[in-house]
């Protein structure tokens, strides 16, 4: 009995994770409420208190969340042999993730919510993300701090641009490629 509770209560908080990424999307990171998550997933809003705790939790289970999306994906990439273009695949991939979604973006990325800051349960999971970054440059001979800072640097600039100027397109994304060789011919200088 307990575990159908549990698998229910994790159904409803996903549903609610669901609803705010919605809602985001259609309003913005900051322009909806736990009023509107809980409408939009057919409870009360003081029902809503027994699987969020605040907006604040709610932008931390979407963080977890988006997370868990990046770390998927690239779970499921065949990455090549050849660093250069482990590399290339690495940093197309983090700029197509980026450009896909707005919201998921600022939270991720941008820390434009006031007063948010992630639980280290949900940071964790953006250092894992740093890490295998880190591994993908070491291989392809760019592992130092300063390295991983100037790539990070590199490509997320690209995904801001390209959220920020053309959202939907390519314009950036298209120059991700031309940006790893840049930096990597750049590396080997």
């Amino acid at each position: 009995m307990a575990d159908g509770r549990a698998a229910r209560h994790e159904a409803t908080r996903r549903r609610i994770i669901e609803a705010a990424w919605l809602l985001a999307e259609e309003r913005g990171l900051g322009g909806w409420a736990l009023k509107d998550v809980a409408d939009a997933v057919g409870m009360r809003t003081p029902s809503l208190y027994v699987y969020v705790e605040s907006k604040n939790d709610l932008y931390d289970a979407l963080y977890a969340d988006g997370y868990r999306q990046l770390l998927d994906r690239i779970d499921r990439l065949r990455v090549p042999a050849d660093p250069a273009a482990a590399l290339g695949l690495a940093a197309r991939t983090f700029v197509d993730f980026c450009s896909e979604n707005g919201p998921r973006y600022q939270l991720l990325f941008l820390r434009t919510v006031p007063g948010f800051e992630p639980s280290q349960e949900s940071y964790a999971l953006a250092l894992d993300v740093v890490e295998r970054t880190r591994a993908v440059l070491a291989a392809a001979g760019a592992g130092r701090p300063r390295d991983v800072d100037l790539f990070t640097a590199l490509v997320t600039g690209l995904a801001s641009q390209q959220v920020s100027n053309d959202p939907g397109g390519r314009r950036w994304r298209r120059l991700t490629d031309d940006a790893v060789a840049m930096f990597l011919a750049a590396r080997a200088a």
